[in-house]
């Protein structure tokens, strides 16, 4: 897999394992930040409000620089971590899985809990769909208008994405790029007569 792409799932899925009259219900959302994970797991504790256990992980980054565990008030180690282990071995990231746990009366011990919760996660990600990512930049760059043709067809060399234009005295064009074409792209731009400056958005 190249350096500038991951894999994640591209929407919402849901699984389920029962286990001695307890339900374990599993969710995959595809996260970009922490912020929306502690949205969604708001959402969902806010739904399932009466269950017992709302457990989860959740991974960001390409290779997963950030990721965290919770076993909210199951002992230890015995929630977070299998539902991570799924993450791990599907090999996915950018991604938050949870598991909510309506106790069935049985307890289960530490091994029927992390063989509970590891089938509650991965029956929600086997019903994704999983798809390879890009990591990609918004990048606005400012240019002379008489720079216009040699920009445009750098862009079309590179088969880059034209995101907004703004045609003026001085103009702005922004354009998607791969983080891996990123010094490539810049280094081009710098020999373009009339190029003015770029930043990311």
């Amino acid at each position: 897999m190249a350096s500038d792409t991951y894999q994640s799932i591209d929407r919402p899925s849901e699984g389920l394992y029962k286990e001695r009259g307890s339900k374990f219900i599993s969710f995959a959302f595809p996260v970009q930040n922490e912020e929306t994970i502690k949205e969604i797991l708001a959402g969902i504790r806010k739904e399932h409000f009466s269950a017992r256990h709302c457990c989860y992980a959740w991974s960001l980054g390409i290779g997963q620089e950030r990721y965290r565990v919770n076993d909210d008030g199951e002992p230890s180690g015995t929630a977070g971590k299998p539902i991570f282990g799924q993450i791990q071995s599907h090999q996915l990231t950018n991604i938050l899985v949870v598991v909510v746990r309506y106790f069935g009366g049985t307890l289960l011990g530490v091994s029927g809990l992390l063989q509970a919760y590891k089938h509650a996660a991965g029956d929600a990600l086997s019903n994704a769909k999983i798809v390879t990512k890009t990591v990609e930049y918004i990048l606005e760059i400012l240019f002379d208008y008489a720079a216009m043709n040699d920009l445009m067809q750098l862009i079309k060399e590179e088969q880059l994405e034209i995101v907004a234009t703004q045609f003026d005295l001085q103009c702005s064009i922004q354009i998607k790029v791969r983080s891996s074409k990123m010094e490539e792209v810049d280094s081009k731009l710098i020999k373009i007569e009339g190029f003015q400056g770029l930043k990311i958005i």
